[in-house]
């Protein structure tokens, strides 16, 4: 009886799951949209993105000077990115899980339609996707294209906007070591340096 009652609380306290969201960070005339291929449950329940203590993106952003100040981890920084810095933040898929490999197909055709959506009408000079599998599931579902992708600047546009593809900074991720991170958030910052000129 008492299992049952603690089971019935920490239901009502936590939300499922399934019903896990992290909100989308984007409005008009931003240099990049940071794209995950889904966000992490912490993430969802702290809200904001990245929020994994593994995750090497907050470190490797400081590092790569893509914004003029360091940045900590939270809703404020997230908020700074996007109001004064010209980052915004969406995923290829909304729900929150522990792994990516918990989405359907399904849930990954209409996220990546309606990615496509987001992104023409936002017009962000850069879609800057985290993962090489989070840019081939949005081909695959939004462009109906195939093909193995390697981390850089890619030769497809999503309307006006140009796609560079860097590796998934999740620290399971053995391609996250900073070292290997690092030149590619300095590539992608020098792009956007010379997009805004």
């Amino acid at each position: 009886m008492r299992s049952c009652a603690a089971r019935r609380w920490t239901s009502f306290i936590v939300p499922s799951a399934e019903k896990l969201r992290l909100p989308d960070r984007l409005r008009p005339g931003l240099d990049i949209v940071s794209i995950g291929i889904n966000p992490s449950i912490l993430s969802a329940q702290l809200g904001f993105n990245f929020a994994r203590p593994g995750n090497r993106f907050w470190p490797t952003l400081n590092a790569a000077h893509l914004v003029p100040i360091e940045l900590k981890p939270g809703i404020a920084a997230v908020e700074a990115m996007v109001r004064e810095y010209g980052i915004g933040f969406t995923d290829v898929v909304p729900r929150a899980t522990a792994r990516a490999d918990e989405l359907s197909d399904e849930e990954f055709r209409r996220g990546a339609r309606a990615l496509k959506r987001k992104l023409m009408r936002y017009r962000p000079m850069i879609a800057w996707f985290h993962g090489t599998s989070a840019f081939q599931k949005y081909l695959e579902h939004a462009e109906g294209l195939k093909r193995k992708v390697s981390p850089g600047l890619q030769p497809e546009r999503i309307g006006e906007t140009c796609v560079f593809v860097t590796p998934n900074p999740s620290g399971a991720n053995p391609a996250a070591n900073p070292k290997l991170l690092l030149p590619r958030y300095v590539e992608l910052r020098k792009l956007r340096d010379r997009m805004r000129k």
